[in-house]
């Protein structure tokens, strides 16, 4: 069973799978990362340096904004992410996900 999964080339974080012992090297492909830190699964792991503000992209958009600097191979979850889906106290644009097909013409006339 892999460790760790990827969902879209876009994204900078996988979930873990199973349970990620620190100083394990996961190979996923086109990237290899060393897990610093217990992680346990259905977790986030930072698969490059996030700065903080920056988009914690998953399923190829993003999913919240980083609130502090998440090093390469850390634990990615709300102790150091904010949520930035269904805020109605954001003020954000109503912009489509990335991994959401476009729109396309009706099928059959619906």
């Amino acid at each position: 069973m892999r460790a760790a999964l990827v969902i879209s080339e876009r994204d900078n974080v996988a979930t873990a799978l199973q349970p990620l012992e620190d100083g394990l090297i996961l190979d996923l492909g086109a990237i290899a990362v060393t897990v610093r830190g217990a992680i346990p699964p259905g977790h986030k792991i930072a698969l490059r340096a996030i700065a903080a503000g920056e988009p914690v992209i998953k399923y190829g958009s993003p999913i919240g904004l980083a609130t502090a600097d998440i090093a390469a191979g850390t634990h990615v979850h709300t102790h150091n992410v904010s949520s930035s889906r269904g805020r109605g106290d954001l003020d954000l644009p109503d912009a489509p996900r990335l991994a959401e097909p476009p729109d396309t013409a009706p099928v059959n006339g619906r």
